[in-house]
């Protein structure tokens, strides 16, 4: 029987050097509410982020940005295979670029990036979770070179109408670390074989990649309308490993937007729906 569990923080990793493409990276996650992650690279190793994303770093840490996720396979593909990469990272919400930070100084140097709101830092080791994690379009904060950043597509048209964050997620390939952010409390579940859990939409953080992701009806006409938990949940059947957090950033937002007054305009969680589909999916409360 699974059971929830508290995603542990990891204050600091210290590892050998893999076998595999991605610069294996020490780090170290630090803060409460509002974290950061300080990764440690040594002559030659490289961080990518989103750009924005950094707070600082040393001097001998140069920065590059390229097309794309800056990864080997993508390298080897040339032109073509880059503009590829950053046509993918624009439809799953995300800049034309990465941001390339690589040590070319002696000795080690340290760089930092920066959770955008109040929530968790969760560290993964691609390799242990089966080399793919699947995650929502705006989790991403940074990875170790190499990692390859993709685009995941719902397989059904409803529930890439009305499951929150539409057809389109983050797919992060390799074997190396990445650091993904999440809202709020986050927890871990492991699902059992045929183990099914029925999910705020907005609440799907990341899951591994052998999670089957679907949408269920939230009960009753009179549930779906005066509920106020919207019209579908989110429905995740095991075997597989997800994150939920419990604060979305479009829900905040939403309430945000709600406090400012009659002008403020609800974003949504991404639905193709736009404002209906923040009606659908429970979030406009």
């Amino acid at each position: 029987m699974s059971d929830f569990n508290s995603v542990p923080q990891i204050p600091s990793a210290r590892h050998q050097r893999a076998s595999g493409i991605a610069d294996d990276i020490d780090f170290e996650i630090k803060g409460a509410e509002m974290q950061f992650v300080e990764i440690e690279l040594d002559p030659g190793e490289s961080a990518i982020a989103e750009a924005g994303a950094m707070m600082f770093k040393d001097k001998s840490i140069t920065m590059d940005t390229v097309f794309g996720d800056a990864s080997e396979a993508q390298n080897q593909t040339g032109i073509l295979g880059k503009l590829a990469g950053a046509g993918k990272r624009v439809l799953s919400g995300e800049s034309l670029f990465t941001t390339v930070f690589t040590q070319e100084g002696q000795g080690k140097a340290r760089v930092a990036f920066a959770a955008p709101y109040p929530g968790h830092i969760l560290p993964m080791k691609l390799d242990k979770v089966g080399g793919t994690l699947v995650c929502q379009k705006d989790s991403f904060l940074c990875a170790a070179r190499g990692v390859s950043l993709g685009i995941f597509f719902q397989r059904k048209i409803m529930t890439g109408l009305f499951g929150g964050e539409g057809f389109i997620m983050q797919r992060l390939e390799g074997d190396g670390w990445v650091f993904v952010h999440a809202g709020g409390t986050v927890i871990e579940r492991r699902l059992a074989h045929g183990e099914e859990l029925h999910v705020d939409t907005g609440c799907v953080a990341a899951m591994t990649a052998d999670v089957d992701f679907d949408i269920e009806r939230a009960g009753s006409l009179k549930s779906m309308i005066f509920g106020g938990e919207g019209v579908f949940f989110a429905r995740l059947r095991g075997p597989g490993t997800i994150w939920l957090q419990s604060l979305p950033f479009s829900r905040l937002a939403g309430r945000m937007l709600s406090a400012a007054g009659p002008m403020g305009k609800d974003v949504g969680e991404g639905s193709l729906l736009g404002p209906l589909g923040g009606l659908l999916d429970g979030d406009n409360r």
